[in-house]
């Protein structure tokens, strides 16, 4: 399929399954890896492909582990594999082998990792050969990708001296961190805040244990932007927590601007379409980076001007976000402004839109994702190489179908 026209219903009425939380999923695999206790299991694991090349890595541990486009893995396995016995390459597809590791390898060296690079200095791949590590402390900026921070933070309880991290400058991402800490906890780790910017993490071997893993609250968002932008819509999320300790669940809370309302059953949500929103919109997406592309669409096609801050994770993401949306946006008539490499705005500015305009995917799911919803109000949108959507939930399109959008090939 390489061209997908999406056409939209009157109304949605819609019990929808959602995947599990890829960044809950990743997280406790490598923990769970990291305990050395195959005994326990982990349900509702994600069918994702960052999960899928997770699991497979974990499983089979070749000499070479191609992750394909998965940044998560990347990251996390790049410290796993560092205090890990065995000697193994780890790369990734042409755009992965584009996306910059010094940061979290200059950090691994620094305990003692022996890590090298196979082609270009700073970037993927990468031969690690692992052994085990004493800990102690590592300075790295907060302003980096939490992932680079979690993927220290899951093996410090296996250093011999445990591992403190001190983050300089503005932390990004803290719900992130946070998720780690509490899942590092479930798994019988010792992590906390020692500080406002000082992380310490003991040397205390983790237990396996039962886990079950939570819904998506990210790709919950898309569904929130389809009731936002529909004229009746009764949407039931089974499997999402009133009480997450994900960062994309404040997707609740930023919907009321929007007109969504949510109501908390027992490990489900219910979305509700209630008509007041706001005239214009605010936020600072700094904890929350991929809900920016959901929330540009919908804003930019309800009418209401917005200005979103925060945003300079985007531009190292499956691709540059940021311009990604200025260009796709203009497709649709929409004139979006960048400034300072880090804020998106619209001030309601308009040009004239393509004859039946197809957004390009980037090979970015969620550019897939935020922009299929907008048939709402276009009546109909075409998205090409709508695959992308497998790295993070695969059955979108099928979910959709089930919510009573019409999905045809072109």
């Amino acid at each position: 399929m390489n061209k997908i026209k999406v056409s939209s219903p009157e109304k949605i009425t819609a019990r929808i399954q959602l995947p599990s939380s890829k960044s809950i999923c990743n997280r406790a695999l490598v923990i769970k890896a990291l305990s050395k206790n195959e005994d326990k299991s982990i349900d509702n694991l994600s069918d994702c492909d960052d999960t899928s090349v997770m699991i497979k890595a974990l499983k089979n541990m070749p000499e070479t582990i191609d992750i394909m486009a998965a940044g998560t893995a990347m990251r996390f396995l790049t410290a796993y594999l560092s205090v890990t016995e065995g000697v193994h390459v780890i790369t990734g597809t042409e755009r992965m082998r584009q996306r910059p590791i010094k940061i979290l390898v200059d950090a691994l060296r620094s305990i003692g990792a022996d890590i090298e690079y196979t082609e270009n200095e700073g970037f993927p791949p990468l031969r690690i050969k692992g052994r085990e590590l004493e800990g102690e402390e590592i300075e790295l900026p907060g302003n980096v990708s939490s992932q680079y921070i979690s993927a220290l933070m899951m093996i410090g309880p296996v250093l011999k001296n445990g591992l403190r991290l001190r983050l300089t400058g503005d932390i990004i991402s803290r719900p992130y961190i946070n998720l780690t800490i509490e899942i590092m906890k479930e798994f019988g780790g010792k992590a906390e805040w020692t500080g406002d910017n000082l992380i310490t993490i003991y040397s205390q071997p983790y237990k396996a244990i039962p886990y079950y893993v939570e819904s998506d609250w990210s790709a919950a968002s898309y569904w929130y932007e389809m009731a936002a932008l529909s004229d009746e819509a009764c949407i039931e999320l089974p499997g999402l927590f009133e009480k997450s300790f994900q960062g994309d669940s404040k997707v609740a809370e930023l919907f009321e601007q929007l007109g969504v309302s949510t109501e908390y059953g027992d490990k489900s949500v219910t979305l509700r379409k209630d008509g007041k929103h706001t005239a214009i919109m605010e936020y600072d997406f700094v904890n929350q980076p991929d809900l920016a592309q959901t929330f540009v669409v919908t804003c930019c096609m309800m009418g209401i001007p917005f200005r979103f801050s925060g945003l300079q994770s985007l531009k190292i993401k499956e691709t540059d976000r940021i311009a990604a949306l200025i260009t796709e946006m203009r497709k649709l008539g929409y004139i979006i402004s960048e400034s300072n490499g880090s804020e998106l705005s619209w001030k309601g500015e308009r040009c004239e839109s393509e004859t039946n305009p197809a957004i390009d995917t980037y090979e970015d799911h969620r550019m897939a994702m935020a922009f299929a919803p907008a048939a709402l109000k276009l009546k109909n949108i075409r998205i090409n190489n709508p695959h992308v959507v497998s790295k993070s939930y695969p059955k979108y399109w099928e979910d959709l179908t089930k919510a009573g959008f019409s999905i045809t090939e072109e």
